[in-house]
């Protein structure tokens, strides 16, 4: 567990210090992930896959849309419906999140034997409850298991 608290530390170290630059939390990173992963994501989903109450995801979204990450559409099927799309500024925002923990998930991978990026992928997929494996399906974070 200790290797596992570090190892998450400092994956989040870099993102942490860019976002506290934009006035943000991880919060705002969750968000700004799966909006970006699955362009269109209605906000209900977004609940269920974040675990949070409507009212925390009201705070992070409203400031993610106030200051020009986010937009939010109305859904054509369902003019209830509250759909997301990252703008030019949030992709950009997530793509520069995205770099420091990419590469150094690449250089822990590139350290080990060839398999070990499978097994890593395994693993974590593993962690995660076995109720939301249909989520991780969806969101095709499975594709390589």
């Amino acid at each position: 567990m200790g290797l596992f608290f570090f190892a998450y530390r400092d994956f989040t170290g870099d993102a942490d210090a860019l976002l506290e630059r934009q006035g943000f939390g991880r919060a705002h990173h969750r968000v700004l992930y799966f909006v970006n992963l699955k362009p269109g994501m209605p906000v209900a989903d977004l609940l269920d896959i974040l675990k949070i109450t409507k009212q925390s995801l009201a705070r992070v979204l409203r400031q993610l849309i106030d200051n020009g990450y986010i937009e939010q559409e109305t859904g054509q099927a369902d003019r209830r419906q509250r759909l997301l799309f990252a703008t030019d500024k949030g992709r950009a925002l997530f793509a520069s999140l995205s770099a420091s923990q990419a590469s150094r998930i690449e250089a822990a991978i590139s350290g080990l034997p060839e398999q070990a990026g499978h097994i890593v992928r395994q693993f974590l997929a593993g962690m995660v409850e076995p109720g939301d494996r249909p989520v991780l399906d969806g969101l095709k974070l499975t594709e390589k298991l």
